[in-house]
């Protein structure tokens, strides 16, 4: 049974976890907090750097041996990504294992995935970063619908910040949105199976500079957004007959955007997954996880492959874990 250990440092969270077929056998974490602002992305590096050391000692204190070690290659911020693929490439080498590259959004999915028992998902992937509509076709995890400009949790903490709330703000925002009794009106971008939320944001600071209670503002600007995403979730999954809707990536975490998936579904007769919390944020069980997929299918990344890509996309990677794993199946009902 093989034992990846893989490493995520792409923003905010350094991790790592140790998984195999069956479970994640050990994981640890390190969390950068800026004193102010947002992510600040040679703060974050530096922060990996100091911790990187003893994070990683933590889940590999009681293993004798792991057969390789997965980072993130992308996307992210390029100081994070580098410092922690520096750590990997140093590992690979010093223990004479093979290294994995794996694209960040693709481990959010595979973990989901795996947790949930979900097969073939419509996804809906929404962190800081990345809100996009993804489906499996054709060997590749295609983007059906993403957003036009920012993500939607990188939108939640623009307004959180101008709130004066601390980072990460989309929990903040989520809370005082509980208390929010008024529905105002906010752009509703939505442009085929794309979307904007900039507009929103604004529209929302313009809302309180007109003397809108924040409570009613981060009611408004949820209920908007989140009906936004179910959208053209909801389109993704009419048009490709799917069954099944897989929600991923941090933002995921919010209760009130789960109930407005979760109402889609039951309306359309399809399942909802949702992972546990701590597989929704940035996490090294799904990059040990993918990195596992990737490697029992014969991927591993050459050293001199393995560049970050901070604008790596999910559809620029050939998915042949899964197609490794249908030929596998079909192999055993033929039997």
């Amino acid at each position: 049974m093989s034992l990846i250990l893989g490493l995520e440092g792409t923003a905010w969270n350094l991790s790592a976890a140790v998984v195999n077929e069956e479970r994640v056998v050990h994981e640890a974490e390190a969390t950068y907090k800026p004193a102010h602002g947002g992510i600040h992305p040679r703060e974050a590096a530096q922060h990996h750097a100091a911790e990187l050391r003893g994070v990683v000692s933590r889940v590999l204190k009681s293993l004798s041996k792991i057969d390789a070690v997965a980072f993130s290659q992308g996307p992210g911020m390029g100081p994070c990504l580098r410092t922690v693929a520096t750590a990997a490439r140093a590992l690979s080498l010093a223990l004479k294992i093979p290294l994995v590259g794996v694209n960040h959004c693709l481990a959010h999915i595979e973990i989901g995935r795996w947790q949930c028992g979900a097969e073939d998902p419509v996804v809906l992937y929404v962190s800081g970063a990345n809100s996009q509509v993804l489906a499996y076709r054709a060997g590749r995890y295609r983007v059906l619908g993403e957003t036009l400009d920012i993500g939607i949790g990188n939108a939640l903490d623009k307004f959180a910040r101008h709130l004066g709330l601390s980072h990460p703000g989309g929990p903040k925002v989520e809370e005082l949105a509980s208390r929010g009794t008024k529905f105002i009106h906010l752009p509703y971008v939505v442009k085929g199976m794309d979307l904007s939320f900039s507009g929103l944001v604004t529209a929302a600071k313009d809302a309180l500079k007109v003397g809108e209670e924040k409570e009613d503002v981060c009611y408004s600007f949820q209920e908007t957004a989140f009906a936004m995403l179910t959208e053209v979730t909801e389109r993704a999954v009419a048009h490709l007959g799917k069954e099944e809707v897989l929600l991923a990536g941090g933002v995921g975490a919010n209760k009130r955007l789960q109930g407005m998936l979760q109402t889609m579904c039951c309306d359309r007769g399809a399942r909802f997954f949702v992972p546990d919390a701590k597989y929704l944020k940035d996490n090294g069980a799904m990059i040990a996880y993918l990195g596992l997929l990737m490697f029992e299918s014969g991927e591993t990344t050459p050293i001199e492959k393995s560049a970050v890509k901070p604008n790596f996309r999910p559809d620029e990677v050939e998915v042949g874990w899964r197609t490794v794993a249908l030929k596998a199946l079909s192999e055993r009902l033929e039997e």
